[in-house]
């Protein structure tokens, strides 16, 4: 990675302890008027060129996106030289989409040995979000992995301290997301983790989606996590023969994204809401993205104008 001149080192630090941090907690004054962005995570759009499905999620209105940078995407790393890098920050620029934030699944469990190969794709990720925003690089979110939390929660608090370096020294917030079902899967135990390694480049991605069913309030697991938390994503989950699985954002109508908006904003939360199709959707049988994006924005875009919001 190509080390940050002055102006982009002072800008990318004060934007995580001045801006990540401090935005996410309360705060003794906020604007009357506070801005979210509501984006749309080009994980949905597994098989579509970047620069196409920016435009695409442009087009439908979106403030923001996220890449997918796993390795069956387009903008994995490795796919993207810098010709490549340079056509994706110019559509960027045309379509003033903010990119906020990185997808990855890297995995918090496993030796010192195995974690060097989850350090390099940070390390990649990081240079792939500064060569694309060098002035206001997006976050890396991920999930930890699978296991009992048990078990492994002191190995992934020393792993965590080996993201914290990489994510310190590349200036690049990393944002670990609790996940049903996953080692990491309730709002205490994310938070335990990041006050642990107690570094502002470790926050967590807050997703009420993996709480619903498990009684598990909106108001109570957003309350805990917010704080800590430099990114929301939004999906539904619908109970079916005794299984959850994950629907569109607004599609099962058991989550009022109206309160959630108001909770996150009194909270001090200033940042993205990004819709996130899962891959139990998209793997369906004629699964269109175009309409996949357009069916989550219809749904979350009157929540931020009920909520009495503005957009960003």
């Amino acid at each position: 990675m190509q080390p940050l001149n002055r102006r982009q080192f002072l800008t990318t630090a004060s934007i995580a302890t001045g801006g990540l941090l401090g935005l996410n907690r309360l705060q003794a004054a906020k604007p009357d008027n506070p801005e979210l962005t509501l984006g749309f995570s080009l994980y949905g759009m597994p098989h579509m060129k970047t620069e196409e499905a920016l435009r695409i999620v442009a087009d439908i209105g979106y403030d923001s996106v996220e890449l997918a940078l796993m390795n069956d995407w387009d903008a994995t790393p490795a796919k993207l030289n810098s010709e490549r890098r340079s056509s994706v920050a110019k559509t960027l620029d045309e379509t003033g989409l903010k990119l906020t934030s990185l997808m990855e699944h890297c995995i918090l469990t496993g030796s010192k040995a195995s974690q060097q190969k989850v350090l390099e794709r940070f390390k990649q990720a990081a240079e792939l979000g500064h060569d694309l925003r060098p002035d206001h690089p997006p976050l890396i979110e991920t999930v930890a992995g699978s296991g009992k939390w048990d078990n492994l929660k002191n190995e992934m608090r020393d792993n965590l301290g080996e993201w914290a370096k990489v994510a310190a020294s590349t200036k690049t917030i990393i944002a670990v997301k609790p996940h049903r079902g996953g080692v990491v899967d309730h709002p205490e135990q994310g938070v335990w983790l990041v006050e642990q390694v107690n570094s502002p480049w470790i926050r967590l991605d807050y997703d009420y989606s993996h709480f619903t069913h498990r009684d598990i309030s909106l108001k109570e697991s957003l309350q805990t996590m917010l704080p800590y938390t430099s990114f929301i994503q939004v999906k539904d989950t619908i109970m079916k023969d005794g299984k959850v699985s994950f629907v569109l954002p607004g599609e099962s109508g058991e989550i009022d994204y109206v309160q959630l908006l108001k909770l996150a904003v009194a909270g001090g939360y200033r940042g993205d809401i990004c819709c996130e199709v899962s891959s139990m959707v998209f793997r369906q049988k004629g699964y269109d993205p175009v309409a996949a994006a357009k069916t989550c924005y219809q749904n979350l875009a009157p929540a931020f104008k009920q909520a009495g919001l503005k957009r960003g």
